[in-house]
């Protein structure tokens, strides 16, 4: 794409638009007009970006007819289902947020740091991972790259801003002693709940199938063993996460640390003597993923543990997406 792309924005007034917007801003993404679109609850507001106002439009089945080059879609699982197809269809390159088409085999699921290359055989969807996937797979890549991957035991911890306001909503007023339950079975404060997105016949939750066939698309091995355990925590933002992993091959501790230390994307954040380890108010409002308390698993042969935090809202959706936007115009 020689020339600057019309972009469009859908699903602007939710958290993850206006940080997509924020995103946009900060990485400069160039772009000739600009829409921004989004249910008609919302349309009609002003969204001010890069010092210039701009009306919220609503979104239907003529969004399209405009010459829109590239969409950025945020808007929840139904509404891309029903308007990214209408969109692709009218030559716009949708990158989609929402769960919608992410195990779709037409579908490109992309990580920029992970499978870039993926990008370049869609047939007009791109599909961005779940937030707790995406950190997750930044860090696997480079260990499944050297040494090989037989196994990933997933324990997450998982912000309330990953329900969105509503969850937000709750945490605030939970923690003002008012026991609300608009986003969560149980009030979110003072609580850990097993339970993140509806639960399936198989035991699991949706988010935990989410993070198992995901890792297997993203790496390209659905030999990986993969299960998981997803936790909602009384955190704002950031998604912790502790990964066991089971490796082909033997390595060393300091090889593990030195190879993530070098791969892109990732911060090396571990020094437990000083009490160094990734936490996710550090991580709050940044785009690496953080990876810490690295240490042996002695309970099998190549075993290790991992903890990894990174901001759920901007690696874990809003930046990704504007990453993999990058990968479009290059």
């Amino acid at each position: 794409m020689n020339k600057k792309p019309n972009l469009a924005v859908v699903g602007a007034t939710g958290v993850v638009g206006r940080t997509l917007l924020k995103v946009l801003e900060e990485r400069d993404y160039p772009f000739e007009n600009l829409y921004i679109m989004a249910s008609a609850k919302s349309a009609g507001t002003v969204v001010t970006f890069k010092g210039k106002d701009y009306i919220v439009e609503e979104l239907t089945e003529n969004s399209f007819d405009k010459p829109i080059d590239i969409a950025l879609f945020s808007a929840g699982g139904s509404t891309s289902e029903k308007f990214a197809p209408i969109a692709a269809s009218k030559g716009v390159a949708v990158v989609d947020n929402s769960s919608a088409w992410r195990m779709n085999k037409e579908v490109p699921l992309v990580v920029p740091e992970v499978n870039p290359e993926e990008v370049k055989w869609n047939k007009g969807i791109i599909s961005n991972p779940n937030c707790s996937t995406i950190q997750a797979v930044v860090v696997l890549k480079p260990l499944y790259d050297k040494y090989g991957i037989k196994r990933v035991i997933y324990s997450t911890y998982q912000a309330v801003s990953g329900t969105g306001v509503k969850g937000i909503e709750d945490l605030k007023e939970g923690l003002k002693g008012n026991g609300t339950t608009k986003a969560y079975p149980h009030p979110i404060a003072g609580n850990c709940l097993p339970h993140i997105d509806s639960f399936l016949d198989n035991g699991y939750t949706k988010e935990e199938m989410k993070m198992i066939l995901e890792t297997q698309k993203i790496l390209k091995d659905d030999n990986i063993k993969v299960t998981a355990t997803t936790v909602r925590v009384p955190v704002f933002d950031s998604h912790s996460e502790s990964i066991n992993i089971e490796f082909d091959k033997p390595f060393e501790v300091e090889d593990i640390k030195k190879l993530l230390a070098e791969s892109p994307g990732i911060v090396l954040c571990d020094d437990p003597k000083n009490n160094v380890y990734p936490l996710a108010r550090e991580t709050a409002g940044k785009d690496e993923v953080f990876v810490g308390r690295i240490r042996r698993d002695f309970s099998v042969d190549n075993g290790i543990n991992l903890w990894v935090v990174a901001d759920n809202i901007r690696k874990g959706a809003a930046t990704n997406t504007v990453q993999i936007a990058e990968l479009l115009i290059k």
